[in-house]
């Protein structure tokens, strides 16, 4: 999926830089009690218009999440995919669908969903023009290279694989099988659009309409978002609260501060700072958990050096040689889980989780890892440069945890060394561009819980997330196999085969599972983070 590091990335950062500068957002207006209470909680101004083919990091996403409804929800609990608004969709060869809508949904402002809400919406998200930065989710559509070519103008502006039949119906056919593509359809991108939203666009960038349980009150950005219970929301998952008062904060320490003085409701970006007091402060009401988020280390395999036939054991080298859980401990206070594969606990083992499947190679082992490095040849130019941006977030200091553990494993202080690079913008361009002749701080934040998403764009050959072109024969034809399988669990099955093969190769080094952490006060209760460490809103009960 074209951009999607770039996507996922963005995302990632916006969250951190929320403790970059120092400002905070004023105090409580949340108020009432009961169903009609209001709840408080801190956010992040999102980076782009909140159309959902154009939000591609955690703010804006956070409200999508609850003015949308699309086919397709994941259960805040497992994950899974559950149908939302379709009733059904239908396959045969696992190449062209027919999805029917059902019936009685609306959009808040009245206007009835339809099958064409759906193929208006994907046309307009896939076309060029209309600048999308989720244009790519749609590029498994028949007819993607014409609406969204790689270099030039679009040839169409429809996507000749998508077709309305009726109001309740409409036929999908992708470029190639895909058998778990129905259960992409939660992701936000694929949300349906109003008429109102191409009829008067700028109104409905100031005050969007979607068809979810909350409706947008009022919205000042920079500033605050208001959001109501919409009491003629169709389905099953109605607001157990009134509204949600998002309140923008530039500085996570100000909004915890606003938390524990009482001026708060619900922080869900603990700050690191107060992570060693957050259990005096909040106690049960703090929370801790997994997200459909890896940390990994990448390499060049564009450059020969990193690509040679002993360059399999000096990756794994390098893996036995961080010391995983210390880190963990230390730094992250435990809101980091050493990885043990390339995916995320999150997914569970019928979503494709297998705990252990990188084996040793991910185990910490000083004295193995210096003789595998030895037997491959030694690290490339004799020192390990881990490249990251220096602007956002703790990266300085993992990365000199890493490289202080890799330096001990070598009887060496100099084997490996941090690389800054001075912006965010700045580092991923050389890393998208292939400027980098060390490894660089990577990772995934998923788009969908399905271990396909963890595997396909970034490690297939020349995917748009491969950033380091490492390329292997045996992983593709294990992924176009597990895509083109009728059965789910063998699809599954085949997945995790392609993953074996990263064991075998480590082209890029998993490192930890990022965890979700929010706190809350004792004012609400009910407070859960999603897969992807989002509030679940609508569940949150005001005492």
């Amino acid at each position: 999926m074209r951009g999607a590091t770039r996507a996922k990335w963005a995302a990632c950062a916006a969250v951190v830089a929320l403790a970059a500068t120092a400002c905070g957002g004023g105090g409580s207006s949340s108020g009432g009690s009961g169903a009609d209470g209001i709840v408080s909680s801190s956010w992040g101004d999102p980076q782009n218009p909140l159309e959902p083919a154009n939000t591609n990091e955690v703010q804006g996403g956070k409200v999508l999440d609850m003015i949308f409804r699309g086919l397709k929800r994941y259960d805040p609990k497992t994950g899974a995919a559950t149908n939302m608004l379709a009733e059904k969709i239908d396959t045969k060869d696992n190449q062209n669908f027919t999805i029917t809508v059902k019936d009685g949904w609306t959009f808040s402002n009245g206007e009835k969903v339809t099958a064409k809400s759906f193929v208006d919406a994907w046309n307009y998200g896939a076309l060029l023009k209309n600048h999308q930065k989720n244009a790519y989710f749609f590029g498994y559509i028949d007819g993607y290279d014409k609406v969204h070519p790689e270099s030039g103008s679009a040839t169409a502006t429809t996507l000749s694989g998508l077709r309305a039949v009726n109001d309740r119906t409409f036929t999908v056919r992708l470029s190639q099988k895909f058998s778990l593509w129905p259960d992409t359809l939660g992701y936000p991108a694929f949300a349906p659009l109003p008429g109102a939203f191409f009829t008067d666009h700028a109104a409905w960038i100031s005050k969007p309409i979607g068809n979810g349980p909350y409706q947008v009150d009022k919205y000042t950005k920079g500033s605050s978002m208001n959001l109501r219970k919409w009491d003629g929301y169709p389905g099953t998952d109605k607001a157990a609260n009134g509204g949600i008062d998002l309140k923008v904060y530039t500085d996570n320490n100000t909004a915890y501060t606003d938390l524990t003085a009482g001026n708060l409701d619900l922080v869900d970006d603990v700050p690191a700072s107060q992570l060693k007091n957050v259990k005096a402060d909040l106690g049960d009401r703090y929370i801790n958990t997994p997200a459909g988020i890896i940390q990994t280390l990448a390499f060049p395999f564009y450059d020969k050096k990193w690509d040679t036939p002993g360059g399999v054991k000096v990756r794994q080298g390098l893996s036995m040689a961080i010391n995983r859980a210390q880190i963990t401990d230390q730094i992250f206070q435990k809101t980091r889980t050493p990885a043990s594969d390339w995916t995320s606990p999150v997914l569970g083992e019928k979503g494709g989780f297998k705990e252990g499947l990188c084996g040793a190679p991910c185990e910490y082992d000083a004295a193995r890892a210096k003789k595998l490095i030895q037997e491959g040849g030694g690290i490339p130019g004799g020192q390990l440069r881990i490249a990251y941006n220096a602007d956002t977030g703790s990266h300085k200091e993992w990365v000199d945890a890493i490289c202080n553990s890799v330096n001990r494993a070598m009887g060496d202080n100099r084997a490996c060394i941090g690389a800054p690079i001075g912006t965010f913008a700045d580092f991923r361009s050389q890393v998208s561009q292939q400027k980098l002749t060390g490894a660089w701080r990577a990772g995934w934040q998923m788009d969908y819980p399905l271990i396909q998403n963890f595997l396909q764009p970034l490690y297939y050959t020349d995917a748009s997330s491969n950033d380091g072109k490492w390329s292997n024969k045996k992983f593709d034809d294990l992924i176009d196999r597990a895509n083109a399988e009728t059965d789910r669990a063998r699809a599954i099955t085949t997945f995790q085969d392609a993953e074996k093969v990263l064991a075998d190769q480590m082209p890029v080094i998993p490192l930890w599972y990022q965890n979700g952490s929010a706190g809350y006060s004792d004012r609400i209760s009910d407070v859960t983070l999603n897969q992807f460490s989002v509030p679940v809103y609508e569940q949150i009960k005001v005492k």
